[in-house]
């Protein structure tokens, strides 16, 4: 099998391979305290369908308390 050539235009680069992954100032989805003020998240580690769906998230858990809570995601 052979390749074609295929004129593919691309615009400029946003960024360069030297660049850092982080800039300093951005906070990231895990410093600390995120987790706490996340809708779904319980202290003990486990999740709610509220993690998954903000969309009438009471209705997607389970009817009986004591089964287990499987979020969709």
């Amino acid at each position: 099998m052979t390749a074609k050539h295929v004129n593919l235009r691309v615009g400029r680069p946003q960024t360069t391979p030297t660049k850092p992954a982080h800039v300093s100032g951005i906070k990231e989805g895990n410093a600390p305290g995120n987790y706490a003020r996340q809708g779904g998240h319980l202290p003990n580690g486990n999740s709610t369908a509220e993690r998954s769906t903000g969309i009438n998230a009471g209705a997607r858990n389970p009817i009986d308390p004591r089964a287990p809570n499987l979020s969709p995601a």
